[in-house]
């Protein structure tokens, strides 16, 4: 039994793997309907989300099986005292596989060991989000013919932005590439995060102006300051409109430069840049039912009928 908390738990392989199923549903969904009969997805979301639970739910409907679970955790018994670790025992009585989104750090880990089915962890604060990593990496290398030898610069709250740090970790693992950091003092990437950086010997850099960097990109990542991630309402307000993408500022990056945003936005991407054929970020919600549906089939050891064989040993 596999399960997917973190980046690092599937090897190159394994996501070159998942990233070329993805596509091939994208090619021919209809293909898949039927894969996942009988197979049900419990959705434990103790924390609000509109994309990736819903993303979860439509993967696993288009793949043919059936859903359950609770969007928030004032809809579950932990709102009576009942522990991760007791709610997953009990859920893996009801599904074959599970998406867990929770606000602290680390719930998911702990789910998957006390869990009789495959967990994914669909982001735990400010921590990891997988599979949002998978999508944004199926979107750069659709966009961009590889994963490997970028100039990826990443805007705004990158302390308590998990998507970045997921993001930034799995890059690393591929040859030639380059980090640019672009966020206030307050919202720097977290020490952890460099240090894993200076291990690598891998080149970054770190800057408060967005306007500089831009011509050197070849990717862009932007965030949402996270207001739910502020105890002092003051920082946020202080904070919130730092940085904020207009098609003048997009006229100094490369006209083949992606623009990724792993949404919700607030005000960080001005709406006259989604008219721009760079904004890839609609792109990859679609994409991000095409991801779920091959990390669901891959995880429950299903074939694909599109080569007759499974995806990846789900026993390794």
């Amino acid at each position: 039994m596999r399960h997917l908390i973190e980046p690092m738990d599937f090897t190159e392989k394994e996501i070159r793997n998942i990233l070329d199923l993805a596509n091939r549903i994208a090619t021919n969904p209809s293909l898949y309907s039927h894969v996942a009969e009988g197979k049900k997805l419990a959705t434990l979301f103790y924390e609000p989300s509109t994309r990736t639970r819903l993303s979860f739910e439509s993967a696993m409907l288009s793949l043919g099986g059936k859903t359950l679970g609770f969007s928030s955790a004032e809809q579950s018994s932990a709102t009576k005292g009942e522990t991760v670790a007791d709610t997953v025992r009990v859920v893996s009585c009801y599904a074959d596989i599970i998406a867990m989104r929770h606000p602290k750090e680390g719930a998911p880990l702990q789910a998957s060991m006390y869990a009789k089915v495959p967990v994914i962890n669909a982001g735990d604060g400010g921590h990891n989000h997988p599979t949002q990593t998978l999508i944004d990496m199926m979107t750069i290398r659709n966009r961009k013919g590889r994963l490997d030898h970028l100039k990826v610069g990443f805007c705004g709250d990158l302390k308590f932005g998990r998507t970045v740090h997921s993001l930034t970790k799995t890059l690393m693992r591929y040859e030639g590439n380059e980090f640019y950091f672009i966020s206030p003092e307050e919202l720097r990437i977290p020490e952890y995060l460099e240090k894993k950086l200076h291990g690598k010997n891998i080149s970054y850099h770190e800057c408060e102006e967005l306007e500089s960097v831009l011509p050197k990109l070849d990717v862009l990542y932007m965030t949402r300051v996270q207001k739910e991630r502020f105890f002092n309402e003051e920082d946020y307000i202080r904070l919130k409109d730092r940085y904020i993408l207009t098609e003048e500022k997009l006229s100094l990056a490369d006209k083949n430069m992606p623009v990724l945003h792993p949404l919700p936005r607030v005000n960080e991407i001005a709406y006259e840049v989604d008219d721009d054929p760079r904004a890839a970020y609609f792109e990859q919600v679609q994409n991000g039912v095409y991801i779920r549906m091959a990390l669901i089939m891959a995880l429950l050891g299903l074939e694909d009928p599109g080569k007759g064989e499974v995806v990846f040993d789900v026993k390794s």
